[in-house]
Order: C-alpha cells, then sequence, then structure tokens
C-alpha cells in the first residue's frame, strides 16, 4: 500500500474522533514517534492541555526564536507549571542568527518578503527540522478558519517539506468554541489575547488587530503576501 492511501486510510479513520480520541489514538499506532509543536498560541494550548490531562506520550516542543514577546515566555513557564510537564524548547544556532544578521541587519525583515523569509528560515524553519528528526508524526494546532491558505488542510496530510505525516486535531474547531474550551478548562493563556492580538508571532512582526480584521492581519502586516512564515507550507 502506498503512503497516499495510508493517509487517506488514516484520514477516514480519525475523521469521527474527537480530539482527545484522536490524539489517544495517533500516540498508540506511532508509540515513541508523535510529537506536538507548540507556540503558546490558544489552539496550540487547548492540544497541550490535553495531552496533559490524559497523560499521553506525546513530547511537547517549542521554538525560541529570540524575538519573542515577554509575555510568551512568561505564558511558556507557566503552562509547564500548571501541567508539571517539561517542553522542550529549540532555538536558531548562533552563526545562522549571526549570518543573517551580518547580512540583513537586525531588522532587515520589513524590507523586503525575501528578507522576512529568510529570517523565519533561520530562527523557524530550521529547528524546526531538527525537533521533527526521527519522529513520525507531527500535531499542530491549525484550524481551517484561521486563514485561506488553511481552509482547505485536513486533519491528516502529508507534510512533503518536512517528510512527515501531520495531524491537526482542531482542523474543524470554530474560536468560539476554542475559548469556550478554554475557559471551562481554566487553561492559562497568553495575555496579549486580552489586548487584541490573536496570532501571535514575534514581536516585531506581530501587532493587534482593529474590529473586523481577519485574524491573521495582525502577521507581517506590512506584505501584502500570504500570512506565513514557511512552517506550514503547501
Amino acid at each position: 500500500m502506498d503512503r497516499n492511501q495510508n493517509i487517506s486510510d488514516l484520514e477516514a479513520r480519525f475523521q469521527s474522533l474527537s480530539a482527545a480520541e484522536g490524539l489517544r489514538l495517533i500516540a498508540e499506532l506511532f508509540p515513541g514517534k508523535v510529537v506536538f509543536s507548540t507556540s503558546l498560541g490558544q489552539e496550540d494550548q487547548v492540544i497541550t492541555q490535553l495531552i496533559a490531562s490524559h497523560k499521553l506520550p506525546i513530547q511537547i516542543f517549542s521554538l525560541d526564536t529570540g524575538r519573542l514577546f515577554p509575555e510568551t515566555l512568561d505564558l511558556l513557564s507557566r503552562t509547564e507549571a500548571k501541567y508539571r510537564t517539561r517542553i522542550q524548547v529549540y532555538y536558531p544556532t548562533t552563526s545562522s542568527v549571526e549570518s543573517l544578521v551580518s547580512q540583513i541587519g537586525i531588522n532587515g525583515f520589513y524590507e523586503s518578503v525575501e528578507n522576512r523569509k529568510s529570517c523565519c528560515f533561520v530562527r523557524k524553519v530550521e529547528p524546526l527540522k531538527r525537533a521533527l528528526a526521527g519522529n513520525e508524526i507531527w500535531i499542530t494546532g491549525l484550524r481551517a478558519e484561521q486563514s485561506a491558505n488553511r481552509s482547505d488542510m485536513k486533519r491528516i496530510e502529508w507534510d512533503a517539506s518536512n517528510e512527515i505525516i501531520k495531524y491537526n486535531p482542531l482542523m474543524d474547531w470554530t474560536y468560539d468554541q476554542m475559548i469556550a474550551y478554554i475557559n471551562e478548562n481554566k487553561i492559562p493563556y497568553n495575555s496579549l489575547h486580552d489586548q487584541g492580538f490573536i496570532s501571535i508571532g514575534c514581536a516585531p512582526c506581530t501587532r493587534a488587530i482593529l474590529p473586523g480584521e481577519d485574524a491573521r492581519a495582525g502577521r507581517w502586516w506590512w506584505e501584502d503576501s500570504k500570512k506565513e512564515c514557511g512552517l506550514h507550507a503547501r
């Protein structure tokens, strides 16, 4: 059976499962080969709570780009304390950051899309590849509602750029459903969300959104291109 058929079979099998049921099953099917990447966003906080509360054998990791908001790092600490777990943190390599800054400047990502994507690659994409190496399943907090680029993503799909199966347990969750779950389960979240920051990334590249704006409008707001950093390239 080829890879595409295997993934189609997995997608069909997981279609009717809740997020909690799906996480439990994926950990059983791929023991020791399942990792979850958290950016500490609201979606990711939901998944962290599900993994921790059900004591699932899934490694949680995060990427510290070196340009995160202090509020994000504070949330990382509070999350570890609440769930009594350690989130493995990956950093960009020093030599790569030094080379990048020497070429484009400390804030050169504002000058062109190419520069910004180079910064995202060094600070996020390359560390992600190290974190995913040797694993078979990559769990993410993607939701179809987040952006047009994600609206046609499936719950389970092949990520060609990282050569790994990606599992998106919250793909069909609405924003209201997510917020209700966070409130009901007293899940810690980034205080910036209460200040109009919906999608939170690096501090220099994120702003609060205005009423009626798309949730991703606050990311790389000076660009007209698709609001993606390369972690979830299609």
